[in-house]
């Protein structure tokens, strides 16, 4: 059965070769994902087809804490032709004892694939729920909308004249000002990139991941697959970005910035670097990654798009369930979400009081 044998170094090997052949695959299907999501448990399937791999899906598993069961989810998966569902279903089959395994309510993927309705209903069709057409940002995983840049066959300065006019000035009032940006994989520099990204999380209101997670990014992949990018001027440390590079994609994952120097716009230049590396390393894209809220009006919104605006955004297909147990997904998709939602308001009252 084709579930992936962890110490057997000869199968990890055939199926990490198979990733890596793939015309297109996010680095969070790489099994280096798994490391860094350390408080999941993980397997991973495939098919062979006269001796090779043709499809392969990493899964993380996480129990639902005072529930017996548990959530099965391939991050950007599966590593196949979405569009093919015979070969989809075959490795959701070789999944279901794994299911059975750690007795999951629902096994979730959610392939980086444009939205189109003939997919969404081709799943719909085979037995799958789908999140279907813009659903509530809350109830997916991933971002649904990310901002992308094309750089196949495009130079540096063609990528410069298809930016905003706002964001080319930017740029070179950055340089202008004497911002340098760097990158290296030291650790003294992932400390840096963490006092600004803890910055960030209190000046944005989001929530702030701890150090160890990035270290063991840091340590999952390798020099040639992910940097930290430090923006300075004078010294000071203004900006940095944790970017990785992956198959066709370099992917912005983590950015941060200090409450210093603003108006020397290091993010700026800290992105035109990492598009650099983009282009040197022969990218077909560069993804800026998730936008929340499509709005003029937001900054991030107006920040990432003012690099994509010819082409722009990408929005996704979203999510995929098959579900085991269907009255446990009830509760846990609508019940649950209720009941925490009543919860917050009790809070909020007495502490109002």
């Amino acid at each position: 059965m084709p579930i992936l044998d962890f110490n057997n170094k000869k199968e990890v090997e055939e199926y990490n070769n198979f990733l890596h052949s793939y015309s297109f695959m996010s680095f969070m299907q790489d099994l280096k994902w798994g490391k860094v999501k350390n408080n999941w448990s993980q397997e991973a399937v495939y098919l062979k087809k006269d001796g090779k791999i043709y499809a392969a899906m990493m899964i993380l598993i996480q129990k639902l804490p005072h529930m017996n069961v548990s959530f099965m989810y391939a991050p950007r998966g599966p590593v196949c032709d979405v569009y093919d569902i015979e070969t989809v279903n075959a490795l959701v089959k070789e999944a279901e004892p794994i299911a059975k395994k750690y007795n999951a309510y629902v096994f979730k993927f959610d392939p980086q694939v444009v939205y189109d309705d003939k997919l969404d209903n081709l799943y719909k069709n085979a037995g799958y729920k789908t999140s279907g057409k813009n659903p509530n940002p809350d109830d997916v995983i991933q971002p649904l909308n990310d901002a992308v840049l094309y750089l196949e066959g495009k130079t540096e300065e063609e990528l410069m004249k298809s930016f905003a006019e706002k964001t080319r000035y930017n740029i070179r009032l950055s340089g202008r000002k004497g911002v340098t940006v760097r990158y290296s994989r030291d650790k003294e520099d992932l400390k840096t990139f963490y006092d600004i990204y803890k910055v960030t999380t209190i000046r944005d209101k989001i929530g702030c991941r701890p150090y160890e997670y990035f270290e063991r990014m840091l340590e999952a992949y390798n020099e040639d697959e992910l940097r930290i990018y430090i923006a300075e001027h004078d010294g000071d440390k203004l900006s940095a970005a944790i970017a990785t590079c992956y198959g066709n994609e370099l992917f912005y994952v983590y950015g941060a910035s200090s409450n210093e120097k603003r108006n020397l716009m290091p993010n700026y230049a800290m992105q035109m670097e990492m598009i650099r590396w983009g282009i040197e390393r022969k990218c077909k894209t560069y993804n800026f990654g998730g936008i929340i809220h499509l709005d003029q009006n937001d900054g991030l919104f107006k920040f990432k798009m003012g690099f994509c605006k010819e082409e722009g955004l990408e929005t996704y297909i979203g999510e995929f369930s098959k579900v085991y147990k269907p009255a446990t997904f009830f509760a846990v998709t609508k019940l649950l979400p209720i009941k925490k939602k009543i919860e917050r308001k009790i809070r909020k009252s007495r502490k109002s009081k």
